[in-house]
């Protein structure tokens, strides 16, 4: 009986509980943005979501019990937005915990590695995470849609993610939001 008790707990337990509830506990905290007020999300010490109040999707990555608090990597993320909505670009990132499948996983780590500054469009994307999962092609709407459920905004930068034609298109945290956030990075006006 202990056996199987040992059993129970190490392997099957796992498979049937979900993801979410093996999380103790998420800790949040505010910040109150030039574009509004943000929520931070963190699990242990690492950040899991940063959502404009409100937006779509606000709070997807939020796991079991949450609480208000103040830990290191809330503190150092509030840091690193200070620098950035004051028109500066960090120089260090607060470390992340990005919950999603590998196939978000992999196109949230391309949104990472566009850089300040710069733009790449939704087709650029699908493009690229077509080759990192050795696909010949991959479906710029399925990208979008993943681009869409980013549950670590403007650190990972899905507002770098126009439209082929240079339109803004869509953002979980609205388009006026995407439209400021290019314009703080000094990016150049683009069609609404």
């Amino acid at each position: 009986q202990r056996r199987f008790l040992q059993v129970l707990k190490t392997r099957l337990l796992p498979v049937f509980i979900p993801l979410k509830s093996r999380f103790h506990m998420t800790f949040i905290s505010h910040y109150d943005s030039p574009l509004g007020g943000i929520t931070l999300a963190a699990t242990n010490d690492r950040l899991c979501g940063l959502w404009f109040d409100g937006q779509k999707y606000f709070g997807s990555t939020l796991q079991g019990e949450s609480k208000e608090a103040e830990t290191p990597v809330l503190c150092q993320t509030r840091q690193w937005l200070d620098i950035y909505f004051a028109e500066g670009q960090p120089d260090f990132f607060p470390s992340m915990q990005l919950i999603g499948t590998p196939f978000q996983q992999t196109i949230w780590n391309i949104l990472r590695n566009i850089p300040y500054g710069e733009t790449r469009t939704y087709k650029e994307v699908a493009a690229e995470t077509a080759r990192r999962l050795g696909r010949p092609h991959m479906a710029a709407q399925a990208v979008g849609n993943t681009i869409g459920h980013n549950p670590i905004s403007i650190l990972i930068p899905c507002h770098r993610v126009i439209g082929t034609n240079g339109s803004l298109t869509g953002y979980a945290g609205g388009t006026d939001r995407k439209l400021a956030l290019l314009q703080i990075e000094h990016i150049p006006y683009y069609i609404k």
